[in-house]
């Protein structure tokens, strides 16, 4: 996969953080998009330079602003010449209760969450299709399937949305573009450090494996996706959520 180019959005830490790192050891050339934090994403290229044999760029760019999207691809490209790989992995989430929730704060999540996933596939996808080759992630959540929390449901309405976005994409880019997502169940990140310690004990009773995963154990899944193993998976809806059950 030495020539390969992945973009992963939302990439200067967390999950995105993890899904960069593997693909670089897979010897993949690896963009790291950010929006605001620079020198979390210099920091991580300044790592990838140091320790893979492979090319590694950094962007800002807000994922649910068109024209920043545009940009972004354009730069890749101009960089690159090509984009093989493409990891919508940026999200944004902000609990509040049902009742405090704003339609501003409400939209912000829809922009990000779902609106940018559509963005960066509309414009990596058409370098794919022109190339007749690709795989596309889709970062959702179990949160879109069967986990329900009243005060995350802007979140949870925005992921439900890149699941069926990814539905459709798959047909659009057949037969050249795989497109899966993944649905992550509880993941040790900053997204989830405010927890206290009764609620991480109340969740981790709903997962079989009684623990929260890791950002590597997604980022294992997104590298066996884009992989040659997974050239006949397509359309498909993974959860990683450690067996979260309901009962």
């Amino acid at each position: 996969m030495k020539d390969l180019v992945a973009l992963v959005t939302g990439s200067s830490r967390g999950i995105g953080k993890s899904i960069v790192i593997e693909l670089a050891k897979v010897g993949i050339n690896v963009v790291i998009n950010y929006n605001k934090n620079e020198s979390k994403a210099l920091e991580l290229e300044n790592y990838i330079k140091k320790n893979y044999d492979v090319s590694v760029l950094s962007i800002k760019c807000d994922v649910s602003k068109e024209e920043e999207v545009i940009n972004m691809v354009n730069t890749i490209t101009d960089n690159f010449g090509k984009i093989d790989i493409l990891v919508n992995n940026a999200g944004i989430c902000n609990d509040s209760t049902f009742f405090d929730k704003s339609v501003k704060n409400f939209k912000r999540i829809i922009d990000v969450n779902l609106i940018g996933t559509y963005l960066c596939s509309k414009y990596v996808g058409q370098i794919m299709k022109k190339n007749k080759q690709g795989k596309i992630v889709n970062i959702s959540s179990s949160n879109a399937i069967d986990s329900y929390y009243p005060e995350s449901l802007d979140y949870d309405v925005s992921k439900a949305g890149v699941i069926s976005l990814t539905h459709n994409m798959a047909v659009e880019f057949a037969p050249y573009i795989n497109v899966n997502c993944i649905c992550p169940g509880w993941i040790k990140t900053d997204m989830n450090k405010d927890l206290s310690i009764d609620q991480i004990e109340k969740e981790k009773s709903k997962i079989l494996l009684n623990r929260f995963g890791s950002a590597l154990e997604i980022a294992k899944v997104v590298v066996f996706l884009v992989s040659s193993k997974a050239s006949y998976i397509n359309d498909s809806i993974i959860k990683v959520d450690g067996g979260r059950y309901n009962g």
